[in-house]
């Protein structure tokens, strides 16, 4: 049994081995709960002042665009300068924001467009942080520890996945949506703490004293790296008809009132029950290095996300919809486990930044794109039919895109072939 759990459970090996590593994925966990608490109460005073999910939905648009504009230019500046710098100051400006809405909550303004301004400065932020914090794993860990690395990294996102949704519906409920704020804001010193505490960290092209101008780390060869590279553009697009076409996230307000006949508690259930899916597969992740087809088992993750969140759209049982979501939720962590995997395998040190920052725009805009379609949809139709289709349209995608990209299907981590 022993032998059984130790094969099964999520390998720990570089977070005992490696101090620095460790620092930043505690930091990273407790920040990661007061993000997904100000999300959370992001969305519920949205659709409280304005009882549309429409409007709800716009949260995501509000963001998908600086997350896209910042997040390349981000990559390409992480690939040119510290990373450990530039980490430190996309934390502290998010840090920055999260005071402001606590302000807003306390003062009782009312103004959804303030709302709207935070969400973009958030994402201003996150597009700093992310591509620079993402491209260091590689040096803190060895190359053979990067899926167990990746699987913790998951462990990390969803434990505030789970614990943040609940904790934000609960402080909301009893002390207002400044709870939620002001837990952001002291949670983010744990964040800064361990950025604080890493060594410097310029690129290997700058740290041989390689030149830094603008062209030889811009946005576009960045780009141009990635259109040549098949098996890496696959898994950004497998991601994009995952997460545009099957997040239902901007529908949970309307779903919890309107199908469910709770509040902000049955929100925060919603939001979490994904989380803990992701977290359930991110624990009994052991046997994810043992897997050398990496995108037959991506492609394989993104058709049993399709398929859940279908079916999400067609039931009307709470308990049935939060085990749905939780099948939802395991699955696409083993698809990010495989992916991330992928590029950080297969794309040379000074090109990390960049392939990051475009890794970013994918997996935090494009979830906030499916917020403003499945909210548009959801006008248009209903949550439920929105929720059904979308997970329709992700699985019709991702057999189109395997019939355009056959050698996805084939990539083996033992020849990497990017």
């Amino acid at each position: 049994m022993r032998r059984l759990a130790g094969s099964a459970l999520a390998d720990i090996t570089p977070l005992r081995e490696h101090p620095h590593y460790r620092r930043l994925w505690l930091g990273q966990s407790v920040s990661s709960v007061g993000q997904q608490m100000t999300a959370l109460a992001v969305s519920v005073q949205v659709y409280a002042l304005t009882r549309s999910p429409l409007a709800t939905g716009l949260i995501g648009l509000c963001s998908l665009l600086p997350l896209v504009a910042f997040g390349l230019y981000g990559g390409a500046i992480a690939d040119r300068m510290d990373r450990r710098k530039l980490g430190l100051l996309g934390a502290s400006g998010a840090a920055v924001v999260s005071v402001f809405l606590a302000v807003q909550a306390l003062l009782d303004l009312h103004t959804v467009g303030l709302l709207y301004a935070a969400v973009a400065l958030q994402a201003v932020c996150f597009a700093l942080n992310a591509p620079a914090r993402s491209s260091m794993i590689p040096r803190l860990v060895p190359a053979e520890q990067l899926p167990a690395a990746n699987a913790l990294g998951s462990v990390s996102m969803n434990l505030g996945l789970t614990v943040g949704p609940m904790l934000g519906g609960l402080g909301i409920g009893l002390w207002g949506y400044q709870a939620a704020y002001l837990f952001d804001v002291a949670a983010f010193s744990a964040s800064l703490y361990a950025m604080w505490r890493l060594p410097s960290m310029l690129p290997d092209r700058v740290e041989r004293g390689g030149a830094a101008s603008g062209k030889r780390a811009s946005v576009l060869d960045g780009l141009r790296f990635l259109r040549e590279r098949p098996n890496l553009r696959m898994t950004f697009l497998a991601d994009i008809a995952a997460m545009v076409f099957g997040m239902p996230r901007a529908l949970y307000p309307a779903l919890a009132l309107t199908l469910y006949g709770g509040g902000a508690g049955t929100v925060g259930l919603l939001t979490a029950a994904p989380a803990v899916g992701a977290l359930i597969g991110a624990l009994f992740s052991g046997w994810v290095s043992r897997v050398h087809r990496h995108g037959l088992a991506t492609s394989w993750a993104v058709a049993a996300w399709g398929l859940t969140i279908a079916g999400f759209g067609l039931v009307h049982q709470l308990w049935l919809g939060l085990l749905l979501l939780a099948g939802a939720g395991a699955a696409d962590t083993v698809s990010m486990i495989f992916r991330n995997t992928m590029m950080q395998e297969a794309a040379p040190d000074d090109m990390r930044g960049r392939l990051q920052g475009v890794f970013i725009v994918v997996v935090a805009g494009g979830p906030r794109l499916g917020d403003f379609e499945s909210g548009l949809v959801a006008q248009l139709t209903s949550p439920t039919i929105s929720a059904t289709s979308g997970g329709i349209a992700c699985l019709a995608s991702l057999v189109l895109l395997l019939a355009r990209y056959p050698s996805f299907l084939r990539y083996d981590s033992r020849t990497p072939t990017p």
